[in-house]
């Protein structure tokens, strides 16, 4: 696992749990709206990566004062080693959530079937023909499909989320993506805070979707 940052304590990031969040480093889109540009390329900018040990051996000094682990990223399916990591996190007693853009639905769907995930959230960037500007990227529509799919029929709890970035995504495309939605799923609309952006012609305060 190539861990970019670790926050020891969350009460905001995994509904209803006290949890810790690992990030994962290196992603596969290149989202302009992106609030952690810093976890995009495969190696961080001053070159260090944090030690899957020292995560472990964290999370077995909390364990049953935190409840849960939610890693996020980058992109967490990209890691060769995800798997490995979250039966050790699942040794230890911790819930699992895993945030994703739903474009690895193979991996999505091996994780699920091996019972490593209590809880998802996708990503759903734009409507279809909005998905390359979204991303920055020919994103992988097909698999982002396939894993909203794979979500809908997996039994355990899960969200579709969407950014409201006002500069790249009109009401319109915000209705199609409503659509992309299967029936009685939780979809929530997040607000985009441009102060961050990966692309510096969205930091602008008046960027901002409400």
């Amino acid at each position: 696992m190539r861990i970019g940052g670790f926050q020891k304590f969350s009460l905001s990031d995994f509904p209803g749990l006290p949890a810790a969040i690992v990030f994962t480093q290196g992603c596969n889109f290149r989202c302009p709206f992106c609030h952690n540009g810093g976890l995009i390329p495969d190696t961080p900018q001053d070159g260090l990566l944090i030690p899957e040990e020292y995560v472990l051996s964290f999370l077995c000094s909390r364990a049953g004062k935190l409840d849960g682990l939610v890693v996020t990223g980058g992109e967490p399916t990209l890691q060769k080693g995800l798997a490995a990591f979250l039966r050790n996190v699942r040794e230890i007693g911790y819930r699992i959530k895993i945030d994703t853009n739903g474009s690895r639905p193979e991996v999505l769907e091996m994780l699920i079937s091996e019972g490593l995930l209590d809880f998802v959230s996708m990503d759903v960037k734009a409507p279809p023909g909005a998905y390359d500007r979204l991303t920055g990227v020919r994103a992988p529509i097909g698999e982002i499909i396939r894993s909203i799919d794979i979500l809908s029929r997996c039994g355990i709890e899960h969200e579709f989320r969407t950014t409201r970035v006002t500069d790249l995504l009109s009401d319109t495309d915000l209705d199609e993506v409503a659509w992309m939605i299967p029936d009685g799923a939780t979809f929530r609309m997040q607000a985009f805070d441009p102060a961050m952006a990966f692309d510096r012609s969205l930091r602008r305060a008046d960027a901002a979707g409400a």
